[in-house]
Parts: structure tokens; C-alpha cells; sequence
């Protein structure tokens, strides 16, 4: 029999086990769920390429590199999928308006309509840091 702290390492190390498999299983399920086709077709991760792929010259340096610095506070291991999903949404409008070119208001709206709401006071900080007037994005926010 198991006796005393060993008892409690292994069952420290099997919740720490169990914890891990549960954490990584959520995310795993979670993009699946993301990959699955709706009914056109298409799945929810086909079409922020897709709108990606659409708005991809409208996209001039200055517009690229505030992206990056918008996504900057994003832990890196989650950069590469918050940059995709937030171009996809500004990708989106652009194609709804129209639009000739990828706009500073324009990325900043999709910006905000992509991230969930908890998240708003990040690109609020962030946004003061730069010097940009959030008054006209309220409506959004």
C-alpha cells in the first residue's frame, strides 16, 4: 500500500494529469466545432479565409502594421488565430460596404466586432497608448 506524501504525489500528478487532458480536449473540441460545415457549405474557419483571401490587396502596409500592434497584447500562442479571425471580420465588412481600401475606422470597427467583449479594455488601453480617439467607436464597443 501507498503510504503517507507518496500517496499524495500521485494523486497530485493524476489531478495535474486529468486537468491537462480536460483543458486541451476543450480547445481540440472547440476547433472542431469551428471546422464543422454550416449550411452553406462552408465552415466558420473557411470563411474568414475565404474573406481573407478576398480583401488581400486591399490591405496596405500601414493598415498591416497597426494590426499587429492591435494584436501585440495577445499572448503569442493565441496571436496567429486572433490576427485571422479579427482580419476575416474586418476582411467581411469591407466586402459588405465595398470598400477600395482597408481604413484605419474600418480595422478598428472590425477589430472590435471580432473580439468578445471582455476583451474591449485591452483594445481601449491600447488604443489611448497610440493616440486614437475612441469617441467615434462607442456605438461599437
Amino acid at each position: 500500500m501507498l503510504q503517507g506524501w507518496f500517496m499524495l504525489f500521485i494523486l497530485f500528478w493524476g489531478l495535474v494529469l486529468v486537468s491537462s487532458f480536460a483543458i486541451g480536449g476543450y480547445f481540440m473540441f472547440r476547433k472542431f466545432l469551428k471546422r464543422l460545415p454550416k449550411d452553406d457549405g462552408k465552415s466558420i474557419l473557411d470563411w474568414e479565409e475565404h474573406y481573407v483571401n478576398e480583401t488581400r490587396s486591399l490591405w496596405g502596409q500601414n493598415e498591416k502594421s497597426l494590426l499587429e500592434e492591435l494584436v501585440s497584447p495577445v499572448p503569442e500562442l493565441f496571436r496567429d488565430v486572433a490576427r485571422q479571425k479579427i482580419a476575416g471580420k474586418i476582411g467581411e465588412l469591407a466586402l459588405q460596404e465595398g470598400a477600395n481600401k482597408i481604413t484605419q475606422e474600418l480595422l478598428i470597427r472590425g477589430y472590435i466586432l471580432a473580439t468578445p467583449k471582455r476583451d474591449h479594455k485591452f483594445l481601449r488601453k491600447k488604443l489611448d497608448e497610440m493616440k486614437i480617439n475612441t469617441e467615434p467607436y462607442e456605438v461599437y464597443f
